[in-house]
């Protein structure tokens, strides 16, 4: 019976010493220390910021969050990843780069086609002209609010050489005059449209190419 008495006074001795207070509440060891304090993330804070720690008694350790993805991440659902990053000012090194890329859409279907001039129609032909021309709105043969004639999409050889890749580029950063689109179109989205004006070109000088042959008999 004593025996009994013993072990349970050291079981409640132990318990109660384990929980009281000795003025010591700051642990030495935290296996996961963003979980056991609640940190202040500066969504936009930069990665020269000084401002890293909410207190800096908690062991100096620091926090940086800005809300941008890794660099090389895709995200979850995006699909057809770019390779090429944006160029900076007075350099053209991506840019040149980018005709490397392949267009990863190789057949356009009839639905396919009436979507992506939808899509062309919405956000280029402002500019570029429903015909592709660079006959739009914006220009209306030099009386509308811009001076500078768009690039004739269907007809112009130089432009009609530009390696897909580099039209994606365009379309994607901006080349020029012209601003980027990767906020109102999907990697997808920018190119389909590519992929209508290639069609559109080579539509074009199909039509062209029995007029040549008959001029020649």
């Amino acid at each position: 019976m004593k025996k009994i008495f013993l072990i349970s006074s050291l079981i409640v001795a132990t318990f109660i010493v384990g929980c009281s207070d000795n003025g010591d509440r700051n642990p030495h060891n935290i296996y996961m220390p963003d979980m056991a304090y609640s940190r202040a993330y500066e969504t936009y804070a930069y990665r020269d910021s000084a401002v890293f720690t909410q207190n800096e008694n908690e062991r100096g350790q620091k926090i940086f969050y800005n809300n941008y993805p890794v660099v090389g991440t895709v995200a979850r659902g995006e699909e057809m990843p770019f390779p090429f990053a944006k160029d900076k000012a007075g350099d053209t090194i991506n840019y040149v780069a980018s005709k490397t890329v392949k267009s990863p859409i190789d057949t356009m279907t009839a639905a396919h086609l009436l979507e992506s001039e939808r899509l062309y129609l919405i956000n280029c032909g402002i500019c570029h002209g429903k015909n592709l021309d660079g006959n739009g709105p914006l220009y209306k043969g030099g009386e509308g609010p811009y001076a500078a004639k768009p690039a004739t999409l269907v007809g112009d050889s130089k432009i009609e050489a530009l390696p897909e890749g580099q039209m994606f580029y365009s379309v994607a950063y901006g080349k020029g005059q012209m601003g980027s689109y990767a906020s109102q179109l999907t990697r997808r989205q920018r190119w389909e449209i590519i992929a209508f004006i290639k069609h559109k070109q080579k539509e074009a000088k199909a039509s062209a190419a029995p007029a040549v042959e008959t001029a020649k008999k």
